[in-house]
């Protein structure tokens, strides 16, 4: 593996650091109160935070946005476009979307993204991954160096590994929080096709060699 640092709130909620030539991305921000472990763990690293990439725009991946970014105020921002919209909580649906409610919440932020996530581009080593269903605009994130799926909430494993499609009862907090489940399944299936060697959710412990285990979570929400 590319050696990510990963950060857990409160052991629910976890920030990934991913280190780059350049210095650090940062994988979403967590709760609110989470800037200064994120700085901690950087400094640890010695190195730079470059950029912070959020999967999505739900209030425990986007909380400690503003704060980050108000103390690395050149590092981009990235958030897929569709997602864009509901960091500045407009909730209008596109076209064609299914009309679900959007679960979850979404405080905004006054943070601007610097850029968008474009699916099937590169952020340094990370390619970015479509996985729409937890949110319209879900990303996950395939370090092409280690096969590391950073999976934001379309699979957790707290309380083993699950997709967002189906309530885990250990752990049922995804799959309440997600928009629309027929379209999470597809995207479960979709990440689970990249075979990925290391599954880091954005709730639970890293993962290795995950594919049966997703293969379960998809058989069990289908």
């Amino acid at each position: 593996m590319a050696d990510p640092i990963r950060i857990s709130r409160f052991g629910i909620v976890n920030v990934y650091l991913v280190r780059e030539d350049d210095g650090l991305t940062v994988i979403d921000t967590a709760l609110p109160g989470s800037t200064k472990a994120i700085l901690a763990a950087a400094k640890g690293a010695g190195a730079p935070i470059k950029r912070i990439v959020l999967t999505h725009a739900h209030g425990d991946h986007i909380g400690s946005l503003d704060a980050l970014a108000a103390e690395v105020p050149d590092a981009e921002v990235l958030i897929s476009e569709r997602d864009a919209r509901l960091l500045r909580k407009d909730k209008t649906m596109d076209p064609g979307e299914p009309d679900d409610s959007l679960s979850g919440s979404y405080p905004g932020a006054q943070t601007k993204p610097t850029g968008a996530l474009v699916p099937g581009e590169r952020v340094g080593s990370l390619e970015v991954i479509a996985a729409p269903g937890h949110t319209p605009g879900h990303v996950a994130l395939l370090d092409m160096r280690d096969d590391t799926l950073y999976c934001g909430d379309a699979y957790s494993t707290l309380g083993g590994v699950a997709t967002c499609a189906k309530a885990n009862l250990k752990f049922p907090l995804p799959a309440i929080a997600t928009w629309h489940k027929p379209t999470a399944l597809e995207s479960a299936r979709s990440l689970r096709a990249r075979e990925p060697r290391a599954l880091a959710p954005g709730h639970g412990k890293v993962v290795e060699n995950p594919v049966d285990a997703m293969d379960a979570a998809i058989a069990k929400a289908s």
